[in-house]
């Protein structure tokens, strides 16, 4: 999503206006709007269901390390998007290099934690939105621990496992601290949504949290997915849609484009990262890749169109293995065949769906030898399966109905 100018308004604070809402949220969460992230969409239609939300969060710099035009200078510190109230509090940008990858985990969690305890008494509940890093999450229990409120963490990667993806030894002392960091925050939280179901082991064998405060829910995707048709021509086109950084190893896509060996196969990348330059070297002098850099969301339909298959890649990781990319649920809600190079849960996914073809991650031959399979198959059945599996596993309503329900249960008035 690209950075846009947005309308500032005064924020309506006036408790005589609390009964208009079912529930007033505190959303905790480093990124949100207009940084590239499905929470926007959660909290918007949290907002059409008639809930009060105020998001405390940072000043966007994501994907490319750089404050948003509009931002800089702590610009536009509150203000109101498609009725979700927004609460920015100072943040480092990540710029290049974990040094300043550090600087913009721990100034977020600094500061917003000062702004956290600032915030009055009137929420009802206290939704933390984790990411990477699980700092991200403290200000939540600071919040907390000042006014009794209840914490829902929604954990979308796992902590300090992700340490372990990125190269950092488990018997380092950087991965020792925030082990001890991730405990602290997973214990003190009151339920934990996954959106992976291998997340629930990981947090009980690792850090004793209690079954009962663990429930899968898996991503969506956005309604404008939903409609997509397929333009079709004489050539096949597959497309990787997304950030394109270490974990997504689009450097295997690369490598599968050179071995293919059937005709007619174009390879779309979208999306922006801080590897793209490196994806970018890697493809030239291969003229059937085409690089469209970062995209609005709005835009995506019409590009996903061109697609006759999606293509899924991610790191050889343990970890990594856990998760499931919110894209794929993108891929499935579009009707869209996936071709992937992954382990674990998305591997598993793709396979029960029967959408597709996975094949082990990093392993470009073998994406080569799926996209060949592919070019044989019959794709409307493919796209079909992938539709009917999204709509049993993973629809948009299924997941605020599980969400609201939540909410509702650990709700403190």
């Amino acid at each position: 999503m690209a950075a846009g100018k947005s309308t500032v308004i005064v924020v309506v604070s006036d408790r005589s206006l609390a009964g208009v809402w079912k529930l007033r949220i505190l959303v905790v969460c480093q990124h949100y709007w207009p940084e590239p992230f499905r929470l926007t969409d959660i909290c918007e239609e949290l907002v059409n269901r008639g809930h009060h939300v105020t998001v405390l969060t940072g000043m966007p710099n994501y994907p490319m390390g750089e404050l948003y035009e509009g931002y800089k200078k702590s610009a536009n510190t509150t203000e109101v998007h498609n009725g979700v109230e927004i609460i920015r509090c100072r943040t480092i940008p990540r710029k290049t290099g974990t040094f300043w990858r550090a600087l913009n985990y721990f100034s977020y969690s600094f500061f917003a934690s000062r702004k956290a305890k600032k915030l009055s008494a009137d929420f009802d509940v206290v939704f933390t939105n984790q990411t990477s890093p699980v700092m991200m999450s403290y200000p939540a229990i600071v919040y907390k621990k000042k006014h009794g409120k209840k914490v829902i963490m929604y954990a979308m990667d796992l902590w300090p496992a992700s340490l372990a993806a990125g190269g950092i030894s488990p018997k380092s002392p950087v991965y020792k601290l925030f082990h001890k960091v991730s405990r602290y925050i997973y214990r003190r939280m009151d339920s934990i949504l996954v959106t992976s179901s291998m997340f629930i082991h990981y947090l009980t064998e690792e850090f004793g949290i209690n079954q009962n405060k663990l429930k899968h829910l898996p991503q969506y995707a956005e309604d404008i997915f939903t409609e997509v048709t397929t333009i079709k021509d004489n050539t096949i086109d597959l497309m990787f849609a997304g950030n394109i950084g270490t974990t997504q190893s689009v450097e295997t896509i690369i490598k599968a484009a050179k071995l293919v060996t059937i005709p007619n196969v174009r390879w779309h990348i979208v999306g922006d990262g801080r590897e793209l330059d490196n994806i970018k070297r890697m493809a030239e002098g291969i003229e059937n890749v085409i690089f469209y850099g970062r995209v609005p969301l709005e835009q995506m339909p019409a590009l996903y169109a061109k697609a006759d298959a999606m293509l899924v890649t991610l790191m050889k990781d343990p970890v990594i293995s856990l998760t499931l990319p919110g894209k794929v649920q993108t891929c499935m809600a579009a009707g869209k065949p996936i071709i992937a190079a992954a382990d674990g849960e998305t591997y598993d996914t793709i396979t029960q769906a029967k959408c597709g073809f996975a094949s082990p991650a990093e392993d470009a031959e073998a994406l080569a030898g799926s996209v060949e399979t592919f070019a044989k198959a019959d794709a409307n059945q493919l796209g079909e399966n992938s539709l009917n599996y999204f709509q049993k596993h993973f629809s948009r309503n299924n997941f605020f109905e599980i969400l609201e329900s939540e909410l509702n249960e650990y709700t403190v008035h």
